[in-house]
């Protein structure tokens, strides 16, 4: 496909679609939750529409229109045996967090994905549970399809070697079927929608620093969910609108859940002109308005604990970093080497192609700024991230930019290029 190339001027007003991990997680509640669930603004993305897609398999009536979703929960004894295999598409979040709902329920189920899928780690996920009791048998011992046997969990402390809120999620899950208090430790804090949509379907949780306790047995209650706009969507427009010379976006009802904004918090470490207003609650989650313009932007640092709050946007971040002035190193990062592909390898190829001068590391990238972006043939690796990346590293380019499989970013944003067109 032939990118948008050589815009300047970017000016507009956008809203984002609904949140990804939040529209996953409010299926799977909804469909654990006893009565009806309501959801709007959901993410019509090939992802979430394989969240619905699993459900309805485990025998949970779904309706879905272009405004709503309306899920008819059956508690987390309605679920029925699947008559097939479970698919999932190319959505890690719903075969992690299945891992964990169908560890411990009375019947076994068989779950896949695509071939990112299949070369994605599930280990990561099946150890722990294994030590709650649960039964899996998957291809090599860790990877996609898993058969899972529901058998009976047993609670347990357990301290994450990663930061990863996939499989976090996944074990509190599992703990809501366990027969006793489970003790989560985290690494780092990361995102926490599972926590809070807990407690906004009627659960108990307990939060304290970076230890969770939650306790089995619980039940969930049908719930009116709004999902506020996804902050990793919002994060190419706000790069774009930092790096495209003479430009001005506004983005409206951006989710900013304060574990999901680390892209803000580097922004302005760049010096770029960025601000947040409007602030509003969305059920128990806070979105606003957020703006930004063309900007002088400097090197920075990126690493530690803010890693977890912008790990899906550090892709769109190496490129904010190819214009900024001086030198920029991300580091701790190796978790992107796990993602719907090794996005620094990715990462530091494609860009190079675009003649960015990009090192990668063992957990990270080093980017060097000022850089003149040319044109070239480009891929995504199916990674619907690495495509819209490329789409705004194109806006810059001063020749034709190609993108190979373009269609990866339907997973998440069905409309980005309509929206990028928008602007201009």
């Amino acid at each position: 496909m032939q990118l948008i190339t050589d815009k300047q001027g970017l000016t507009g007003t956008i809203q984002v679609p609904g949140d990804k991990s939040i529209s996953h997680r409010s299926i799977m509640f909804g469909a654990l939750a006893e009565g009806t669930t309501t959801v709007t603004n959901f993410l019509h993305g090939e992802d979430c529409l394989s969240t619905i897609e699993v459900f309805r398999a485990l025998g949970v009536e779904i309706e879905d229109s272009p405004d709503k979703i309306v899920v008819h929960g059956k508690g987390w004894d309605g679920l029925q045996k699947p008559t097939g295999i479970l698919d999932v598409g190319n959505s890690g979040t719903t075969i992690r967090l299945m891992l964990g709902i169908l560890a411990g329920r009375p019947f076994d189920a068989t779950i896949k994905g695509d071939a990112s899928i299949a070369k994605r780690p599930m280990g990561r996920v099946m150890s722990p549970l294994r030590e709650m009791g649960a039964i899996f048998e998957a291809k090599e011992a860790n990877f996609a399809p898993v058969k899972v046997t529901g058998a009976k969990l047993e609670p347990m402390e357990y301290t994450l070697p990663v930061a990863s809120a996939q499989v976090k999620s996944a074990i509190i899950f599992a703990a809501l079927q366990a027969d006793g208090e489970t003790t989560i430790i985290e690494k780092e804090k990361t995102r926490d929608h599972t926590e809070q949509m807990i407690r906004q379907f009627g659960g108990e949780i307990d939060v304290t620093d970076l230890t969770i306790r939650v306790t089995g047995g619980q039940r969930f209650v049908g719930q009116e969910v709004v999902v506020p706009g996804d902050i990793s969507s919002a994060a190419f427009f706000i790069v774009a609108g930092l790096i495209v010379p003479g430009s001005k976006i506004r983005l409206e009802n951006v989710g900013i859940n304060p574990t999901r904004t680390g892209i803000i918090d580097v922004v302005k470490a760049m010096g770029g002109k960025i601000t947040v207003e409007e602030i509003h609650a969305v059920g128990d989650e806070a979105a606003g308005t957020i703006t930004v313009e063309t900007s002088d932007l400097v090197g920075t640092e990126i690493g530690g604990d803010i890693i977890p709050r912008l790990i899906d946007e550090l892709p769109v971040i190496a490129l904010l970093a190819s214009q900024a002035k001086g030198q920029t190193v991300i580091k701790d990062a190796a978790e992107l080497k796990v993602k719907e592909t090794n996005r620094i390898d990715a990462v530091v190829a494609e860009l190079s192609k675009l003649g960015v001068q990009i090192t990668g590391t063992d957990d990270g990238m080093i980017i060097e700024g000022h850089q003149k972006l040319h044109g070239g043939k480009v891929k995504s690796y199916g990674d619907h991230r690495m495509g819209m990346m490329l789409q705004i590293a194109a806006l810059l380019a001063d020749s034709d930019v190609e993108l190979e499989n373009a269609e990866a970013i339907k997973v998440s944003y069905p409309t980005f290029f309509e929206d990028v067109r928008s602007l201009y």
